[in-house]
């Protein structure tokens, strides 16, 4: 099993409680055109994905379009609330500083997006700008390519990476890019049962609890040095 040589965590779901917020503003825009609770329906599962390929997909299933400017409104009530309102997922920052490994971020968000919730995480400095995003590259997740530019820029190989994500597309982009995954489920948007969904993914451990995190690291390379020396 090839060593851990770089931790690499998502953001919105992992670092920052965000994908709530995020949720909560797209829900009240698209209400306007669709029941809210058939809203709540269609949207179920679709927390990683970019908002764009969320509109499309609610175009349609409910056969309708939205303004041309609705992507850009929508941006813009986002930004403003994620800059004011949103929190550190409980005992992420911690676990951060604790692991001994090199540490990216990789998100879908937009990048200055992404520096904006890491900072408020109070993570800037450990992070040291190794932030990736997804204006950053061809194709969102779950096309590995985020990940991927992470560990070329970081001069790692991907097989040598253990990324932390909390959702399928994400854990599915981390997972082509030929990485480890460890699944979190402790965010406010997660559903039941959704660790039983990551591990179908192939993620290699599960925490619902951030402050589990070093100790999972440290499982994990502690397997791996046991595999090596077999």
């Amino acid at each position: 099993m090839p060593t851990i040589e770089l931790l690499i965590s998502d953001c919105d779901g992992v670092i920052v409680d965000s994908e709530i917020l995020t949720h909560r503003i797209l829900v009240d825009a698209l209400s306007v055109y669709v029941r809210r609770d058939e809203l709540d329906a269609a949207l179920e599962g679709t927390f990683g994905l970019m908002v764009p390929d969320i509109i499309t997909l609610i175009e349609k299933r409910f056969d309708l379009e939205v303004p041309a400017d609705f992507d850009s409104k929508l941006r813009e009530r986002t930004e403003a609330l994620l800059a004011t309102d949103v929190q550190a997922i409980p005992g992420a920052r911690d676990a951060l500083m604790t692991i001994d490994l090199p540490l990216a971020v990789a998100s879908n968000s937009r990048r200055h997006n992404l520096a904006s919730s890491i900072d408020r995480a109070g993570l800037t400095e450990r992070v040291a700008g190794n932030l990736f995003s997804s204006d950053m590259v061809p194709n969102p997740k779950p096309a590995p390519d985020v990940y991927l530019l992470a560990a070329e820029t970081m001069g790692v190989p991907p097989g040598h990476c253990l990324v932390v994500e909390d959702s399928p597309t994400g854990v599915l982009a981390a997972r082509r890019a030929g990485m480890r995954v460890i699944g979190f489920t402790g965010a406010s948007h997660i559903p039941p049962g959704h660790d039983a969904v990551l591990r179908e993914l192939g993620v290699t451990a599960v925490i619902n609890d951030m402050r589990d995190l070093p100790a999972t690291v440290i499982a994990i390379m502690a397997g791996q040095s046991a595999s090596a020396g077999k």
